[in-house]
Order: structure tokens, then sequence, then C-alpha cells
């Protein structure tokens, strides 16, 4: 497929589902459109999350940033695991902040936030993570083959790139998406080499294991533009070395 087309094929995904969120008042958004969906039921997906046994082993923890993954991220923190998340638009050479539950001057609910977090977090390099035990990713649509689209802006598919060449992510590392029941659909996501699958997807209803997640080998060089790669310094630095 080609680019154009497969982006307006992803596109018409994302609508169909921020769509159907909307007509259902299931998220807590003013307008879901263009956004990961905040959706309600998100302190009941994270509970589900807490009781698998892939986050009872888990020490290390990557997030994203989304207001949907707060309870996740702050549980985390709660249960003393350690949580990264990113720096906005990784825009730094130091991409991650990293949250240590045993040096908090807050509460983990708001050192979970991600205004909190620029405040207090010190902000870490990529070599500097630890391998991961788990990757939480926010998704606007995912598949049960673990096929999984975000809004489209793409960082979560450039950070998870960034962190496999360095060796952090293993095969033991459990990608993992928290999405409201409407966000989950059957039919197939359109998808690229970059784009990164899911192991579990959880709702605040279930858990769904997916067989074969796709999970690409590191950075794909040919899909990213030269203003994109400029923009993300931890990018620059590889592609320069």
């Amino acid at each position: 497929m080609a680019a154009n087309s497969l982006d307006r094929a992803k596109q018409a995904v994302r609508t169909q589902v921020w769509d159907a969120l909307t007509t259902a008042d299931a998220v807590y958004d003013a307008s879901v459109y263009g956004r990961i969906p905040h959706f309600k039921g998100a302190e009941q997906a994270a509970a589900r999350l807490a009781a698998l046994p892939a986050w009872r082993r888990a020490s290390f923890v990557k997030a994203v940033p989304d207001k949907a993954q707060l309870p996740v991220r702050a549980r985390a923190l709660e249960e003393g695991k350690t949580v990264y998340m990113a720096v906005p638009k990784l825009a730094t050479l130091k991409p991650f902040y990293l949250l240590d539950p045993a040096a908090l001057t807050v509460s983990p609910f708001e050192a979970a936030s991600p205004r909190t977090a620029a405040a207090i977090a010190p902000t870490v390099e990529v070599d500097d993570l630890r391998p991961l035990d788990l990757i939480i990713l926010g998704s606007v649509a995912v598949n049960p083959n673990g096929a999984r689209i975000g809004k489209g802006a793409g960082y979560s598919d450039i950070e998870f790139a960034l962190l496999t060449e360095a060796g952090l992510v293993t095969p033991e590392t459990v990608v993992i998406t928290t999405v409201h029941p409407l966000q989950v659909i059957e039919s197939p996501i359109p998808t690229t080499e970059h784009d990164v699958g899911v192991d579990l997807i959880v709702t605040p209803d279930g858990t769904i294991t997916c067989p074969t997640p796709h999970r690409p080998a590191g950075v794909d060089w040919s899909a990213l533009t030269t203003e994109k790669i400029a923009a993300i310094p931890a990018l620059m630095a590889r592609h320069t070395s």
C-alpha cells in the first residue's frame, strides 16, 4: 500500500473509533479527535493490568505520558516499580524522565503526571535506562492480533526502536496497551514495518493475549524524514555516530 493510501486507511480507522467513543460518551475528553482517548474505565483497566503475572514480575516499566495511562503509572510507582516516561516529542538528548519510587518527594499519583514529572524527575539518556520488563502504550485502535495505531505522531514507535537498538527491549519485554472495549476492533489495522504491536490488550472488562505481535528490529531510517531526525536529538546522535 502506498504511503498516502496507508495514512488515509489509518486515519479512517482512527475516525471510526473516535466516532464510536464519542457516540457512547465513553471518554473524558471534551473532544477525543486527534488524541489518545482518555477513556472512562481507565482506573479499572489499570487494576486489571496490576493483577497479571507479567505486571507482578516487573521492576522497570516504560510508559506513555497519556492521561488514560496515568492510573497505570501511578500504580507502578505505588508498588515500587521504576517508571520511565518520555520527554514531550523526545525533544532533548536525555529523552526520558526517570521516576524512581524511592526518591519521590510527592505522591505517586502526582509524580505520574507529566507536568509534575517535568518539574521533579531527572532526565536520562537512552543508554542509561535499565532493560525493560514492561512497555505500556496508549492506542487509538488495536485488534486481537496485536496491531495498533496511535494518534499518528509516531513517537511511541520511535521510542521503541531506540530502546530496541540499545538492547533494552528483550524477548522477555511485554508490550501492553490499556484501552476501552470500543477501541478493540475485529477488522484489520493497516500497519508498516516500524509499527509496534502489543502482546496484551487490557480493558476494564478483560484481557486479550495477542498471538504474534509485530516487533520492529530497530530504527527504520528510511521511514524518517531529515526534519524528523533533526528534531529528535537521540535519533540524530545515533544517525551521525
